[in-house]
């Protein structure tokens, strides 16, 4: 199963979506009747500077021992290519930390080409793979052209996923909305 998670900066979309990994284990759901199931934490963020060193320490403290951290700031399709055929779970957080390395490493690159295959690659994936991103298209409009395209890309590549996904959840104020499933 694809689930997305959507809201705006400290919504509390990420904890929602640790939260219901978590329950979904105890409840035994689409998991591995042994109990024994592999969990990958994919953060595709990097550290460039005290503020986001904060940031992904904090979110490291809010993950138990049982977690396999993977780091992928790039290759995000790559990565769901080869560990998505075993059956666990896989947390991807956030989208749009890993929109926002492709625009700055490939700024020129077919994104609606590298959307179609990240959802590819996760429609693939026999794990249950959960999927956090910004929803940043309900602010005020950018003066730049470069962040303008990062919010029209962030839109395309959300419409992308909640497409294809079979849950979609909107966080706002730590409250979560069933969108889709």
């Amino acid at each position: 199963m694809i689930h997305l998670v959507l809201g705006g900066a400290r919504s509390g979309k990420s904890r929602l979506a640790l939260n219901r990994v978590l329950a979904a284990h105890e409840a035994g759901a689409g998991l591995p009747q042994s109990g024994e199931w592999p969990r990958y934490f994919v953060a595709t963020a990097t550290i460039l500077d005290d503020e986001m060193n904060a940031r992904i320490e904090r979110h490291r403290q809010e993950r138990d021992a049982g977690w396999t951290l993977a780091e992928v700031p790039l290759d995000l399709v790559g990565w769901l290519r080869e560990h998505g055929q075993q059956p666990g779970v896989i947390l991807v957080d956030c989208l749009t930390l890993w929109l926002n390395n492709q625009l700055y490493h490939f700024p020129d690159q077919d994104f609606p080409a590298l959307f179609a295959d990240l959802l590819d690659a996760l429609r693939r994936s026999v794990a249950d793979v959960w999927l956090v991103s910004n929803e940043v298209g309900l602010g005020i409009i950018p003066m730049g052209e470069i962040t303008r395209r990062f919010v029209d890309e962030a839109g395309r590549l959300n419409q992308t996923l909640a497409a294809g996904a079979d849950t979609v959840t909107l966080v706002v104020a730590g409250l979560p909305l069933a969108l889709k499933g």
